[in-house]
């Protein structure tokens, strides 16, 4: 247990040792990009130790139980409830941060049909690698857009948009635990022969040093979910169709929240399909349930994704994500993590020089002088329509979907529909999803009016007509800007509300979720707890059976901070 400045001191030097001195830092200039949620958290660390190998890995892993750390590991620090970063400065031990950003190692296997990923690997990134297979990762778009680690979908069994693959989801990874009696020990569940001592194991791995024969495939383990493309299409049930805290998604590594270590996982990959996009808007609620209810139950397969955005989104995205938009359609998603690693580091510096928010207030500044970025007929509905719903689907199916809106807005004069051409299908996803980044700059460039942020994401019930929320006067009167978008064919909504100035937000949140728990909603939904919500108790039950002693990123979930969870 470390417990004076000179154990704390031989500890550090040991790390050094391990991953060399520039992989180790301390300083709280060079940490916080690390010790900071993207949207929540933040705490103090012992420090960040960066591996560049998977033994390095497993070394530090063992320094840190050695030294009786608590071990927090991060991927690439996109989540949005502060689940990868120190929460607060109450642990009753010190804290190691493990950033896996250098360990960005795919390996395509069978053909292309799965892939193994080590912990830095992103969905970004392989997606490019599975392009010259023809199939696609479980999730390429959204979180793929700011930089996010396949690893860390899985850990907090994240969602997305792509209606038919479900959460992310496997029951074949390699993992580090510390056991009932305080030993690290790895937990190969792979389904790969890789040998027997821990370093063999890992070598083995990170230099694919293993054949064909070595990868069982017999296996009654999944890889992905298999079970989800049946789930949603159930709009008659009064149940969500998924949510983090579901037991029956919840298995070792999957759903695991940084409660172990994890080295690799396998996964499956899907054949990427041609699709055209259709862009909807109307007026009334009904429309777009009963658009969902087709597309679920009578269309021969389900559509590949289909996102909602409120107008409020609509603006606050094209005005407050604009930058974002424009990046991404400049430079491509990859070049999205060094871009917020380098405002963060400039954020940093002017939040010592008390000019907090500068960087946000220039780059609104300059997206005023740049032309318009969202196609004219989008722009064209959202001056017509309040509610919007971006389509993708299967170009066998888009004959049979566009006779089916063609007749139904002949007989409801509340909306209507276009077919998007290949510019405008990208851009109105591209859209939907700078909206998500889109209120932590309104809040960041308007402090004076703004307390701060309360972001949900709930999943409502599969039989829920009653979906746009309506709040009662004494709420809505505090909140500024309401921003609805989400995964509307899964009933799976962000809820994102901007907050005025000396609204306390956490009571505010409180009483959100008294509503929604009226509502039988169940939130998070893709997110996952984080610091921010409660761990239901199939979920605080997943977490104690992987962590006995409460070693690994604790307090998550709200759960206890101290050792062996007293």
């Amino acid at each position: 247990m470390i417990n004076t400045q000179s154990s704390s001191r031989q500890t550090i030097q040991k790390l050094i040792d391990i991953v060399g001195k520039n992989n180790v830092l301390t300083d709280e200039k060079d940490t916080r990009l690390y010790r900071q949620g993207r949207r929540y958290g933040t705490g103090n660390v012992l420090a960040v130790v960066v591996p560049g190998t998977l033994v390095e890995q497993w070394k530090v892993l063992e320094i840190a139980v050695d030294a009786g750390c608590i071990v927090i590991m991060q991927a690439a620090n996109t989540g949005l409830t502060g689940g990868s970063t120190p929460f607060g400065d109450d642990y009753d031990r010190p804290v190691l941060l493990m950033s896996t950003r250098r360990l960005r190692g795919i390996q395509v296997i069978n053909e292309g049909k799965q892939v193994i990923c080590l912990p830095g690997a992103t969905l970004d990134r392989l997606e490019k690698e599975l392009a010259v297979f023809n199939r696609e990762p479980h999730s390429v778009i959204g979180s793929s857009c700011i930089g996010a680690s396949v690893l860390g979908g899985v850990c907090n069994n994240s969602g997305g948009a792509l209606v038919r693959r479900g959460p992310a989801y496997t029951e074949l990874a390699l993992y580090a635990r510390v056991n009932d009696q305080g030993s690290l020990e790895l937990v190969n569940h792979l389904g790969v022969n890789l040998g027997h001592s821990s370093e063999e194991i890992l070598s083995n791995l990170e230099q694919q040093k293993y054949q064909i024969a070595d990868i069982e495939n017999e296996s009654q383990c999944c890889a992905s979910d298999h079970r989800y493309i049946k789930d949603v299409a159930k709009v008659d049930e009064n149940t969500p169709a998924r949510f983090n805290a579901d037991p029956s998604r919840l298995f070792e590594a999957s759903g695991s929240a940084g409660k172990v270590c994890v080295f690799a996982v396998r996964l499956d990959t899907f054949e990427r399909i041609s699709s055209q996009v259709f862009y909807v808007g109307s007026n009334h609620q009904e429309d777009l349930t009963k658009i969902r209810r087709f597309l679920l139950k009578d269309l021969p397969r389900i559509p590949i994704a289909g996102e909602y955005i409120h107008r409020v989104a609509y603006d606050i995205g094209a005005e407050y994500g604009k930058d974002t938009f424009m990046f991404i359609e400049k430079f491509g998603t990859a070049k999205v993590p060094a871009a917020f690693a380098m405002k963060d580091k400039i954020d940093g510096y002017l939040e010592k020089m008390k000019m907090r928010g500068l960087s946000d207030k220039f780059l609104q500044l300059l997206t005023k002088f740049l032309p318009s970025h969202l196609p004219k007929r989008m722009n064209a509905f959202r001056n017509l329509y309040e509610h919007h719903l971006v389509l993708r689907i299967e170009d066998q199916d888009v004959a049979a979907v566009e006779a089916f809106l063609e007749s139904y807005f002949d007989h409801h004069e509340t909306g209507d529909y276009f077919l998007c051409d290949e510019d405008e299908g990208r851009k109105a996803f591209l859209h939907r999803f700078a909206v998500a980044g889109a209120a932590i700059r309104y809040r960041d460039t308007h402090r004076s009016e703004v307390e701060d942020i309360v972001a949900l994401d709930i999943a409502l019930r599969r039989n829920d007509r009653e979906w746009v929320e309506t709040l009662p006067k004494e709420m809505d009167e505090q909140i500024l800007h309401k921003l609805y978008y989400g995964h509307f064919l899964c009933h799976v909504f962000h809820q994102d509300y901007i907050v005025k100035k000396d609204v306390d937000p956490l009571a505010m949140e409180h009483a959100m979720w008294r509503l929604l728990d009226s509502r039988g909603a169940e939130y998070p939904a893709e997110h996952n707890v984080g610091h921010l919500y409660v761990a239901k108790p199939a979920l605080k039950n997943h977490y104690e059976k992987l962590d006995p002693t409460n070693s690994f990123n604790v307090g998550i979930g709200q759960t206890s901070k101290l050792k062996n969870w007293k």
